[in-house]
């Protein structure tokens, strides 16, 4: 590029260094230096000035053929665009429909399992009651029986032993002497018999005492197992652990998830309670 414009100069050189003609605005300018000058001009040329103006030459056909191929890719990215989009949306729509069918499939077995749950605990809870009712019943019953036998008793020995001091009394009524004694005695042995039947009498008020409080006990556990399992149904626990009760009064509450007795305990009514 260099001795293009080195060229030009000289030619520019030699056009204002050319004599004139006369009478016009025309010069006299030596052929084959212009022509060298020419030709060095134009083999300095790069050919890229050539390839640009062809391109420049093809510049509205590249720029409508680009414009177009741009546009084609266009349309076939929309279209394929549309296409993803559509599909993705009925994949979505599928695995949507899935899940809802699934999610309400999981709240019917849910609530068919709690239902199930709680009709068993309320069964279980009941069968429970019964049975409490009847060992209540059965220990009250017991307990009124032996009051009765011990206080028939303790009467039986108030009567003999009043009509021993009677006799013993009337026996010794003719001698003076011991009619003192006779009197003291019998006072000490009525005492003595007010005092048994005293005595009878607080025992056996122990003794129901001490049933009614185990009855008590076995009731409050009952009520207690209740409570837990209608909670763990709350809470959607489940039914993991087992309260042993025992199978009467004397017989205590077996602790919560300990080993249970040698006795199949699971045969019998109102043994395990499951929460």
């Amino acid at each position: 590029m260099y001795r293009v414009f080195e060229a030009l100069d000289e030619l520019v050189a030699i056009v204002e260094e050319a004599r004139s003609v006369p009478m016009t605005a025309g010069c006299v300018v030596p052929r084959g230096d212009v022509l060298e000058l020419l030709d060095d001009i134009k083999d300095s040329i790069p050919g890229e000035l050539d390839d640009a103006q062809d391109v420049l030459d093809q510049r509205d056909s590249l720029v409508g053929n680009a414009r177009e191929h741009a546009e084609n890719v266009i349309s076939k990215a929309d279209s394929e665009s549309d296409a993803v989009m559509g599909h993705a949306r009925a994949e979505a729509d599928r695995i949507l429909s899935e899940a809802k069918a699934q999610a309400d499939r999981m709240v019917d077995e849910a609530g068919a399992h709690g239902n199930q749950l709680v009709d068993e605990a309320t069964a279980e809870a009941h069968r429970l009651s019964t049975s409490a009712a009847r060992e209540f019943d059965a220990v009250t019953g017991r307990a009124r029986a032996e009051a009765q036998r011990t206080i028939d008793s303790a009467n039986n020995s108030y009567d003999k032993s009043v009509a021993d001091g009677i006799a013993e009394q009337q026996r010794l009524v003719s001698e003076a002497e011991v009619v003192a004694a006779s009197k003291s005695e019998a006072e000490r042995i009525i005492d003595a018999a007010h005092a048994e039947a005293d005595r009878l009498r607080g025992d056996c008020d122990i003794y129901v005492d001490e049933k009614l409080a185990q009855f008590e006990e076995i009731l409050t556990g009952t009520l207690r197992s209740v409570n837990r399992g209608r909670h763990q149904l709350r809470t959607g626990a489940g039914m993991h652990d087992y309260v042993e009760y025992p199978r009467s009064v004397d017989e205590p509450p077996a602790p919560r998830g300990g080993a249970s007795s040698s006795r199949d305990v699971a045969d019998e009514p109102g043994s395990r309670l499951a929460v």
